[in-house]
C-alpha cells in the first residue's frame, strides 16, 4: 500500500491553515504558512538527512489540525464509505491521516529549493469552497508542475480536503487500492490493513528509527 510520492506532490499537502486571528484569503494562507514551514525545512539538518520522526512532528503540528481527513477519507473511500459503520468510518479516517503523516514525512527530506508561483485566486467573497492554484518548479525541469489545493471553508477556518497535482487527485490515488481489500476482506479487513501498515517501524536516511 505504500506509495512513491515525489517531494513536489508532498508538498502539495504542506498547507497548514493556522494562526489567523482575522479571517485571510485562503490563496494568502496558502502562500504565507507554506512559507514558514519551507523555512523551517530550510534550517533543520535533521529533517535534511532524514529524520523521519522529525518530520512527523512537524506535520502533526503544524499541518495536521487544518485538514479534513474525514472529507478526504470519504473521497478515498468513494462509494465503499456506505458500507462503514459511523465507528468504521471514525476509525478508517484516523488510520488514513497516520498513514498520510507517515508517507510524506518520509517525503521531508527530498526538499530542494522548489520555486512555487501561486495564481489569482478565482473565487467570490460568498464561496465556501474554492481551489488555489499554483505551480512548483523544480530544479533541473523546465516544466512546472500543477498544484491545485481543494479547500472549504468551515466554523473552524479554511481546511483542505484534497489536492490535484498535474489534475490528478492525490486523495483519489488511493481509491483502487481501498476498493480492492474491501473486495477482498470488507471494510473490517482494510481497517486491519491500515493498521498494520502504519505499525511498521519506519526507517530513516539517517538510520533513526
Amino acid at each position: 500500500m505504500a506509495m512513491k510520492i515525489p517531494f513536489y506532490a508532498l508538498f502539495a499537502l504542506l498547507i497548514p491553515l493556522a494562526h489567523a486571528q482575522q479571517p485571510v484569503a485562503p490563496d494568502v494562507l496558502v502562500k504565507s504558512i507554506t512559507e514558514e514551514v519551507v523555512a523551517i525545512l530550510k534550517q533543520d539538518k535533521d529533517i535534511q538527512a532524514g529524520d523521519t520522526k522529525k518530520a512527523a512532528d512537524l506535520i502533526e503540528t503544524k499541518i495536521v489540525p487544518h485538514f479534513n481527513f474525514n472529507r478526504m477519507t470519504r473521497i478515498a473511500m468513494g462509494r465503499n464509505w456506505r458500507l462503514a459503520s459511523p465507528e468504521q468510518q471514525k476509525v478508517l479516517a484516523e488510520e488514513f491521516k497516520t498513514l498520510l503523516v507517515r508517507t510524506y514525512s518520509t517525503a521531508l527530506s527530498n526538499y530542494r529549493d522548489q520555486q512555487i508561483d501561486y495564481k489569482p485566486l478565482r473565487a467570490k467573497p460568498e464561496d465556501t469552497e474554492v481551489s488555489v492554484r499554483s505551480e512548483v518548479k523544480q530544479s533541473g525541469s523546465s516544466q512546472p508542475v500543477a498544484i491545485d489545493y481543494e479547500m472549504e471553508k468551515t466554523p473552524n477556518g479554511w481546511k483542505v480536503y484534497d489536492v490535484k497535482v498535474g489534475g490528478v487527485s492525490l486523495v483519489t490515488t488511493y481509491r483502487d487500492t481501498f476498493a480492492s481489500e474491501i473486495r477482498e476482506r470488507g471494510v473490517d479487513g482494510l481497517i486491519k490493513s491500515l493498521a498494520a501498515k502504519n505499525r511498521q517501524p519506519e526507517r530513516s536516511k539517517g538510520g533513526k528509527a
